[in-house]
């Protein structure tokens, strides 16, 4: 999560959709006043800063959000290691924590993804880290998905973000908000993060059965109906 006071903008951090490598470029062009949350891993040449800070933990246990596991996990991480402001932070708990005037008026955005591919590229990470011999059957038994529409809306389901940037078209969205926000940028964030992860990339669809593909429309519906997204 990036909080640019230079260039006026709040990038909110979702899961798998190159939010590293965003955080990455971005912070090159951070001043030192501005707010930009740990990566863990670290990668070069990310820098930190301004992130650490008392805050109340008890809203996050005490509303159930659609992604609950996550909100909760990277919520617990945070409050143990003292950070006001941390990774994969909602976009309604940075509104809390900030003036008005600077939430009402910086330019906010972030990444999806569509379910489909997003939720392979997830089995793949779970599958390199934790557990080498994992099924795609048994991470979909797990249930523990990388839902990121609570990440940027509110408690009524409304989109707290200005743009919801589409993964598949990165570098051209990211391009015109640069441009707009008078960022440097060359067409290519120049950093692949995290990649090299997922094995035999190609159209996701070869990866499901039927059964399989309407598990993951059921579960990601409101980003479905939020973001246009389709098999």
């Amino acid at each position: 999560m990036i909080i640019c006071h230079k260039y006026r903008f709040i990038f909110i951090k979702t899961m798998k959709t190159a939010g590293t490598s965003i955080e990455v470029f971005l912070s090159q062009f951070c001043d030192s006043n501005d707010i930009v949350t740990p990566i863990e891993p670290h990668v070069e040449p990310h820098l930190a800063r301004n992130f650490k800070g008392v805050w109340n933990p008890l809203p996050v246990f005490a509303f159930k959000s659609g992604f609950g596991f996550w909100e909760k996990f990277f919520a617990i991480k945070s409050f143990i290691n003292g950070q006001k402001f941390y990774n994969h932070m909602p976009a309604m708990y940075v509104r809390d924590r900030i003036p008005k005037t600077i939430w009402d008026s910086y330019y906010k955005f972030c990444v999806d993804r569509n379910p489909w591919d997003k939720t392979i590229s997830h089995f793949w990470l779970l599958k390199h880290v934790l557990y080498k011999n994992l099924t795609f059957d048994q991470y979909l038994k797990l249930g523990v998905f990388c839902l990121n529409y609570p990440l940027y809306t509110d408690r009524s389901g409304n989109v707290l973000v200005d743009k919801v940037v589409k993964y598949d078209s990165l570098n051209n969205q990211l391009g015109e908000i640069f441009a707009m926000l008078g960022i440097p940028f060359d067409g290519d964030l120049g950093i692949n993060a995290k990649s090299g992860i997922r094995k035999g990339a190609g159209n996701y669809r070869e990866d499901y059965t039927e059964n399989q593909r309407r598990l993951i429309e059921k579960i990601f519906s409101e980003e479905i109906k939020l973001n246009g997204y389709s098999w």
